[in-house]
């Protein structure tokens, strides 16, 4: 990884990485000194929260581990913050009751204290204690709240909705061009409207059953024309590459049309859930990575690469919608975009007026170019989802 946006999520996502989640096994202080560092064992119950951390243990700049143990009788989240900004750099998540485990941090010169977050408890935040010199500090984050995200939010469903009205104009001429019997122009207008429901990766939960209807797929293997509940973008696309007759694709056409003003006809009255926007940004571009790139999502047309520059429509959609937000905390936002516009410029050089190249006619090198890029897309996202983990501040 590189980048200083990299090492802000690394740095606040230290005890996750290192030791959280249930992931790795918790291990006593005293067995961690092998690795070289420094540690200082630190109690973090609401009672004593940041005990054992202090002017006694003569504070220093670098790399060190403080072994935090949660002598309380119920889990614990602990952030490593400044007192004075709020600014987080370094958590542990889900220390349970009795058990300790290594926050791993770069401290630089300045005031820090830890914040312990009982289950059921208010916050406590520990004694101040002050990191002698001049060095520089390290990566940090703002914490970020469901109400700061709330705006957002809302500001995206608007936009969603925005794309529900051109998804329905570009079904129904879908279907009509079925009804006709005119398969070039239904061909042409299946990409547009698919591509239209594609850039709106972030809110396919909130569709719920719907997007099964709209967007579904076959399990691997299975014949699509015997798989009744095989509906949709990617039904009619397997339809209109494999030869079927226009009038076997006009039910097809009118359920993916239906299905469309039914959900737009309900979007009104949904709610996203914003502690997921930073998340949704990584994910799109994770799921275009997993089902476009593959080819798992091809069904004759190959439009993957269409489809991929789509979801990098729709990242940059989220991003949009929380720079106001992510500005202040990822000092690396310059360099994502500049990674997005030349991963998506990519893609759009495979794009031969209109017939995208398939992912069986890329040459080696063309496969790899995509694949890196995406791959370096991935690694500058992890940082959004990170930067918007909501946590408590009180």
């Amino acid at each position: 990884m590189g980048g200083t946006a990299v090492a802000v999520a690394a740095a606040i996502t230290a005890g996750v990485l290192a030791t959280g989640g249930g992931h790795h096994a918790t291990r006593p202080a005293a067995a961690a000194a092998s690795d070289g560092l420094r540690h200082t064992a630190v109690d973090v119950s609401p009672s004593t929260c940041g005990r054992g951390w202090g002017a006694t243990q003569k504070p220093h700049a670098g790399t060190q581990a403080f072994d935090l143990h949660n002598s309380a009788a119920s889990a614990t989240e602990v952030y490593l913050k400044d007192p004075s900004t709020g600014r987080l750099f370094a958590e542990i998540e889900g220390l349970a009751p009795g058990t300790t485990r290594s926050m791993v941090v770069d401290l630089g010169s300045g005031r820090y204290a830890f914040e312990c977050q009982q289950e059921d408890t208010d916050s406590v935040t520990g004694p101040t204690v002050t990191v002698p010199g001049k060095a520089p500090q390290g990566p940090s984050s703002l914490p970020v709240t469901v109400h700061d995200l709330i705006p957002p939010t809302l500001d995206y469903q608007k936009w969603i909705n925005a794309r529900m009205a051109e998804l329905s104009t570009d079904t129904g001429v879908l279907k009509s061009d079925v009804d006709r019997g005119d398969l070039t122009a239904a061909r042409r207008d299946w990409l547009t409207g698919h591509l239209v429901y594609e850039r709106m990766g972030a809110a396919y939960d909130t569709f719920g059953d719907a997007d099964g209807v709209i967007n579904g797929t076959t399990a691997i293997g299975r014949d699509p024309l015997k798989d009744p509940d095989f509906t949709g973008f990617h039904r009619i696309e397997y339809g209109l590459w494999h030869g079927e007759s226009a009038k076997s694709l006009r039910g097809q056409a009118a359920t993916l049309d239906k299905a469309v003003k039914a959900l737009r006809s309900q979007w009104t009255t949904q709610q996203m859930d914003p502690a997921n926007m930073g998340l949704r940004a990584h994910e799109i571009i994770e799921n275009a990575e997993q089902f476009e790139l593959t080819g798992r999502t091809d069904y004759g047309s190959g439009t993957n690469l269409a489809t991929a520059s789509a979801n990098i429509d729709g990242t940059r959609e989220i991003l949009a919608k929380l720079r106001p937000l992510l500005a202040a905390r990822d000092s690396g936002l310059a360099r994502l975009d500049a990674s997005l516009d030349r991963a998506q410029a990519y893609l759009k050089s495979l794009d031969r007026k209109g017939t995208w190249t398939a992912l069986d006619r890329l040459t080696r090198a063309q496969r790899e170019q995509v694949n890196a890029d995406f791959g370096d897309l991935l690694e500058q996202l992890a940082p959004v989802a990170a930067i918007f983990d909501v946590r408590r501040t009180v």
